[in-house]
């Protein structure tokens, strides 16, 4: 049995993990209920010596997770709450001053100066797992923890295991973020995402925002707040993309899987993601037929981005499905949507299918679709825009620049990286191959 650990970086990523957490620990303590033996919920648990976590597991659990932020509030929060038995004290970090919203800082200053202890904290959470197969990072691209310590991690890792795949959960900035620099922390971290990442999962603030809105008001009653809500929405999305390595399905997809056969070409390998049902807990809305479930994935409004990939070019897709549903259901409906998406020519049997039998807690069914669409260089061109708007100005630039190791080049570099990967997705759509090495087309 494999498994995988969880490295949350900054405010956004603490959030994003601790909601991944307490929902895996309410689909294993449901499944436990139904008198299963079954150990796969190892994956992402361990035994601890501990006392124990949960009347409804027969031993204590500790989570596979690192929890790593430069400012104490966040994870502090989560240490007085339900969670803290959950996490290994010898695997949380914290500073007290934060990054500023500055990558240079977040990843030349602390990306070093924590660096031994950084170190440490992951070989104590590879050292309980018997195989290790994924390392997966929860962080977000617009603040200077999230995005420069969250980098300097990646590379961490590349650099001590490099075998291991690097699965990566980026949180997008929005056009109107509040943090002024955040065009150049996103753009400085995605050069080292596209170089160092096997997969990344892109989720644009916006997008989750308008999902928020768009689903939110079906539900008659909330005191959430619409970050408590859009942290909801990734958490759901990462429970159902690893339900196969934590339960029994008839056609389960490995985790390694997904990267083999969506990922053409190595640095092209940001996945656009969507999922439904996407109605809250709780809504009065109608329980939707199993072939609108495939439809609604394939939709501008369920994209956890603000793009539209039926309108662009399909390299793979990838279905996950979860609950009641059958391997004739899963083939009647990809032939059913097949002709309505554009694959590109030689791949236009890119398809990848896996069934989990374990449905999501209060759901009888649910589905994820993780597609490598050309679609995703709008977003990365919108990125683009923002950050040049504020470069030909050389707006903020000292604050960068004053970091020790950091200069002017790292811009030009990082814009340089982001430019030629929207060019490669150009590439493709108008029909030629791209700046780089000739496609591995995998046999589903």
């Amino acid at each position: 049995m494999t498994q995988s650990i969880v490295i949350q970086v900054g405010q956004c990523g603490n959030q994003i993990g601790c909601r991944f957490w307490d929902l895996a620990l309410q689909e294993h303590a449901q499944y436990s209920k139904l008198g299963s033996k079954d150990d796969s919920w190892k994956s992402f648990f361990r035994h601890s010596k501990s006392d124990g976590l949960s009347d409804n597991l027969s031993e204590s659990i500790k989570a596979r997770a690192v929890l790593v932020d430069m400012e104490e509030g966040v994870i502090n929060q989560v240490l007085k709450g339900p969670l803290s038995k959950l996490l290994d004290q010898k695997q949380l970090l914290t500073d007290v001053s934060g990054a500023g919203n500055n990558w240079a800082t977040g990843h030349l200053h602390f990306g070093m100066q924590y660096r031994d202890r950084l170190e440490e904290c992951v070989r104590h959470a590879a050292e309980q797992c018997d195989c290790l197969q994924c390392f997966f990072l929860f962080h977000s691209l617009g603040g200077g923890t999230g995005s420069g310590v969250g980098t300097s991690i990646l590379l961490l890792l590349q650099d001590n295991y490099p075998d291991i795949y690097r699965f990566v959960t980026a949180v997008y900035p929005s056009a109107d973020d509040d943090v002024v620099t955040s065009p150049y922390n996103a753009v400085l971290a995605m050069h080292q995402l596209t170089e160092h990442a096997d997969c990344v999962l892109p989720f644009e603030n916006q997008a989750l925002m308008d999902i928020t809105t768009k689903f939110g008001n079906m539900k008659e009653k909330t005191d959430q707040n619409p970050y408590d809500n859009m942290n909801d929405i990734v958490g759901k999305m990462l429970l159902n993309i690893t339900s196969s390595s934590r339960f029994e399905g008839a056609l389960n997809v490995d985790l390694n899987e997904i990267a083999t056969n969506l990922v053409p070409f190595p640095r092209m390998h940001y996945l656009v993601s969507s999922q439904t049902p996407l109605s809250p807990e709780g809504s009065r809305i109608p329980i939707r037929k199993l072939d609108q479930l495939f439809t609604d994935v394939f939709l501008r409004e369920y994209q956890m981005i603000k793009a539209d990939p039926r309108n662009s070019l399909y390299l793979s897709c990838a279905l996950i499905c979860r609950g009641k549903i059958e391997l004739s259901d899963l083939r009647r409906n990809v032939d059913r949507l097949r002709p309505s998406l554009n694959f590109i020519h030689w791949n236009t049997e890119g398809w990848k299918t896996g069934l989990c039998s374990v449905a999501p807690v209060g759901q009888q069914q649910a589905l994820v679709a993780l597609s490598n669409n050309t679609c995703i260089h709008h977003s990365m061109q919108n990125l683009k825009d923002r950050f040049l708007k504020l470069y030909r100005r050389k707006a903020h630039i000292h604050h960068y620049t004053s970091v020790d190791g950091m200069d002017d080049d790292q811009f030009s570099h990082s814009l340089e990286s982001l430019s030629s990967l929207i060019q490669d997705y150009n590439s493709l759509e108008s029909g030629s191959l791209p700046s780089v090495a000739a496609p591995i087309i995998i046999a589903n």
